[in-house]
């Protein structure tokens, strides 16, 4: 007789992707090294299986749904400031840290691929938990800024270079390593930095290198549990200028920076962003005075690196979920993944993810250089790109959980969380708008970089007559007025990204990919929904074999 109450049976259901290795199922990214020389593969290959691990996806998703709580108090009315984060926060800082997403480039020097081999570390550890990738990007940024000022770099070089991880809430003094945040946005600008009203007043002599006190506010604080910040403040006399503020004084006192309360984000959970206000906090300036906002934008130029490449690992991790999903899960009596509909789709969301690879780490390499060519990409392609990339992942995020159907709109997965991280890459170091303007302005400022920029993407473009036709266009596009310009500005830079990556692709990618891409993304239905290609056009298992090696 049958059991009544087992009625309840389970099949056709599939847990998401887990215990794989991240580097040794990703076919373009080896590619990727190899072309640029690295000697990397083995360290990145260890890194793949602990970031792949069901351990860390579990440490990933307590961390996320564990929030950091701010203790403004101890128990007797005192002030302390302190940030509790759940253990497995900590796992994932610690791992990062001890293979050197942090500063990878500035550990190695003397390697020619440095910044490919950082971003494949940030890469593959953003395809599981985004948040901690916050206080990595804005140290890495904060490092050259820092080497700049010898009395300061020999105080805290060492820690800001260590792969040791030191999570105690001490002064710097003590600990064997520490992480810098960032301080910009004020609730009266907002990306208009020009309209910060921080006041610093030097304590003695005033300049480069002096003490300064800061009064005010910062709405959006990165990272308020880091060692210190770099903090944008107006001057008396020198107008903005960059101050390295930390928490902890060296007489052992907490600096005057109180936080207000930390944001309650729609994602990026594990993350700690808060309000905070000085009361005579005490910084040093560094840069230049009146050179503020010029010297955070330095800083600015990477962790905008970081966005593009932070976004292609969310990309990326979509991208393997859904296949290995659509491989297992049945409809209409065929698995999806045989399905020709969604197999345009995964197709569509293959080509975007190499897309968005070849640029990100192209851009990677040019910053292992200082000629005419990689500075134009530099200049120009950044903001481009973390424009571009952050704004389709937001998108195809939500076609990625659309895959994976009501499994994937549960809060108890990582297709929900990627859903619901997406959007902050396209906030965090100016929005999609002022990228545009930015893109703008390299242009105006210097247009022998456009010239430089155009002439290296021609030598591709001119051996295909869609891309050539789409150079020439543009050329002519932006010969129109700066009004003109500006209103049209997100379509310039969608165009521009797009021709970027087909000429990356058209270089490095097999053909059966570049022509894919070429095809679809020139075609008249192309971003209006995911997954409007041409079958004629497309190679779908070899797309799908390359785009996941499992």
């Amino acid at each position: 007789m049958i059991n009544a109450w087992m009625n309840h049976q389970i099949s056709n259901q599939f847990d998401e992707l887990e215990n794989y290795n991240l580097f040794e199922t990703d076919t373009v990214l080896q590619e990727i090294l190899l072309r640029y020389g690295s000697q990397d593969q083995t360290t990145l290959a260890e890194f793949g299986q602990q970031v792949g691990s069901s351990e860390y996806y579990q440490y990933a998703d307590l961390a996320n749904k564990h929030t950091p709580i701010l203790h403004a108090f101890d128990a007797r009315g005192r002030r302390k400031d302190f940030i509790e984060f759940h253990p497995a926060w900590h796992k994932w800082m610690a791992l990062n840290r001890q293979f050197d997403t942090h500063a990878h480039p500035f550990n190695h020097p003397n390697s020619s691929s440095k910044w490919v081999e950082w971003a494949a570390r940030f890469y593959l550890a953003g395809q599981v938990e985004c948040g901690n990738l916050c206080p990595n990007s804005m140290t890495l940024g904060s490092i050259p800024l820092i080497q700049r000022e010898p009395e300061l770099w020999a105080k805290i070089g060492d820690q800001l270079l260590s792969t040791e991880y030191d999570e105690r809430d001490v002064p710097i003094s003590q600990k064997k390593s520490i992480w810098l945040g960032m301080g910009m946005t004020e609730k009266q600008g907002g990306s208009d930095v020009r309209a910060n009203e921080t006041l610093a007043v030097p304590v003695a002599e005033s300049g480069r290198g002096k003490a300064y006190l800061l009064t005010g506010h910062k709405w959006f604080f990165s990272a308020p549990m880091s060692d210190a910040h770099l903090v944008v403040a107006k001057t008396e006399q020198d107008g903005l200028a960059c101050f390295y503020v930390p928490h902890w004084l060296d007489d052992g006192t907490k600096n005057n920076i109180y936080i207000q309360r930390l944001k309650d984000k729609v994602g990026n959970r594990s993350n700690s962003s808060s309000e905070v206000e000085f009361q005579d906090a005490w910084g040093i300036m560094i840069g230049e005075a009146g050179r503020g906002i010029p010297t955070i934008i330095e800083m600015a130029n990477y962790t905008r690196l970081t966005c593009s490449v932070g976004s292609t690992a969310m990309l990326r991790q979509a991208l393997v979920q859904c296949i290995a999903y659509t491989r297992q899960r049945k409809a209409f009596g065929k698995h999806l993944a045989q399905q020709p509909l969604m197999q345009a789709v995964l197709a569509d969301l293959a080509l975007e993810t190499e897309a968005a690879m070849q640029l990100s780490f192209y851009l990677a390499q040019c910053y292992e250089s200082d000629d005419e060519v990689s500075q134009a990409w530099k200049r120009v392609m950044t903001p481009a790109a973390k424009f571009w990339i952050c704004k389709r992942t937001v998108e195809l995020s939500g076609e990625a959980m659309e895959i994976f159907g009501g499994n994937g709109y549960v809060d108890n997965g990582i297709m929900a969380r990627i859903f619901k991280e997406a959007p902050v890459n396209t906030i965090w170091e100016g929005s999609g708008n002022v990228m545009c303007l930015d893109v703008l302005r390299a242009i105006g400022r210097d247009p022998e970089s456009l010239e430089v920029l155009f002439k290296n993407l021609a030598s591709t473009a001119m051996q295909d007559e869609t891309l050539k036709d789409e150079l020439q266009s543009l050329f002519k596009l932006l010969q129109q007025s700066p009004e003109d310009l500006q209103f049209m500005a997100r379509s310039l830079v969608s165009r521009l990204v797009i021709l970027a990556q087909a000429v990356l692709l058209k270089k490095y990618a097999p053909d059966f990919v570049s022509t894919a891409f070429i095809q679809s993304r020139y075609s008249g239905f192309h971003g209006r929904v995911v997954g409007m290609l041409n079958p004629q056009h497309v190679d779908v298992e070899r797309l799908l074999a390359r785009a996941f090696a499992a």
